[in-house]
């Protein structure tokens, strides 16, 4: 795997289709990274609703450290995904809404969640069955 794939980049060269033969995903594994981890699609679901505090945003997805939420909006932040706005009260309120960018990702992550759901009986027949005839496998 390349550094460029490896590293957080500045340039937005490196996402701008380049069609070099070294680089044939051209800045697209870079983008999917983002949108298709996990807490990015949570947050970008919750954020689908409106505008929301870090707060409500924490209790609204289960499972993810405060830690996690603040990487995450601050990542969707950088990628012009979501907009964060610093209300000068005291003590300072701060709440998150997507962009139009963000928000144009929403119908593609509800499209995901919809198959997702359709799909779950399927999925967890086939791993049920994959995981009796592999008794002894490592994956889950």
């Amino acid at each position: 795997m390349s550094v460029r794939h490896t590293e957080v980049t500045a340039e937005a060269a490196d996402l701008e289709p380049c069609g070099q033969p070294d680089h044939p995903d051209c800045g697209i594994r870079d983008v999917l990274d983002r949108v298709g981890d996990t807490w990015s699609v949570l947050v970008v679901v919750e954020l689908a609703q409106g505008p929301r505090r870090f707060r409500e945003l924490q209790r609204a997805i289960d499972g993810i450290s405060q830690r996690m939420l603040t990487l995450t909006v601050r990542r969707l932040e950088r990628d012009g995904l979501v907009l964060r706005t610093v209300y000068p009260t005291v003590p300072a309120q701060v709440d998150y809404r997507l962009t139009e960018t963000g928000a144009s990702l929403t119908h593609l992550v509800k499209q995901l969640a919809d198959w997702s759901l359709d799909h779950r009986a399927a999925i967890a027949r086939a791993r049920r069955a994959y995981d009796d005839d592999h008794p002894d496998h490592e994956i889950r």
